[in-house]
């Protein structure tokens, strides 16, 4: 029996992390997944600030990050001194992010990641996304033949249908998630098979050494 593990970063993040108080070790999150439920292939779905990088959405299912990295350095040591101090930070925080994707490669998993798009709102703010649920549904559809069993990091309401489908096509479908932060018939559907992150930060915390 295989088992894929597939996780929404974003909703991970904000609905996890955020909420939680404490950080999330990836590494012991892999081996804890592959251990306790048979995970043999993680796929992780999230986004990234690219800064001007040419990126292909027709060519590509994903931004290479080592491309990127590369990109950011020079880009950073040309327009360093036109940035002002709260750029800098941000700057800094973005190519951080590119590395510990790159450290979750190292770990075994498969990222699919695309670029952050800006989208101005009605009040004249603006708010950056990468919408990656399309991408995410796409491949549990694309790899459903391939897996027996599911582990579904995300609370998110929208993929009800997508979860129903694959347990009516006798696909096992356990979810792990904020149990706070996850929507409410997402743990109706789940049930015995919902797992709260909460209750695993002795399993999962990422401690400073």
């Amino acid at each position: 029996m295989k088992t894929y593990a597939f996780i929404d970063a974003s909703n991970l993040f904000y609905g996890g992390e955020k909420s939680l108080g404490w950080k999330i070790d990836y590494l012991k999150l892999k081996n804890y997944i592959k251990d306790k439920y048979g995970v043999s292939k993680i796929f992780y779905f999230g986004g990234v600030e690219i800064h001007g990088y040419k990126y292909d959405y027709l060519k590509n299912d994903t931004v290479t990050l080592k491309d990127l990295e590369e990109y950011l350095v020079n880009y950073f040591k040309k327009e360093a001194k036109k940035l002002n101090e709260a750029q800098l930070l941000l700057f800094s925080k973005h190519l951080a992010r590119i590395r510990f994707y790159l450290k979750l490669q190292k770990f075994g998993y498969l990222l699919f990641l695309k670029p952050v798009k800006l989208y101005h709102q009605e009040d004249g703010s603006t708010q950056r996304k990468a919408n990656c649920d399309v991408d995410m549904a796409f491949y549990l559809m694309k790899e459903k033949d391939n897996f027996n069993k599911i582990v579904f990091l995300s609370g998110d309401g929208d993929f009800l249908p997508l979860l129903k489908y694959l347990k009516k096509i006798g696909k096992e479908v356990i979810v792990l998630a904020r149990g706070q932060r996850t929507a409410r018939e997402i743990k109706q559907f789940a049930g015995s098979n919902f797992r709260d992150f909460v209750r695993l930060e002795k399993e999962l915390k990422f401690e400073k050494k």
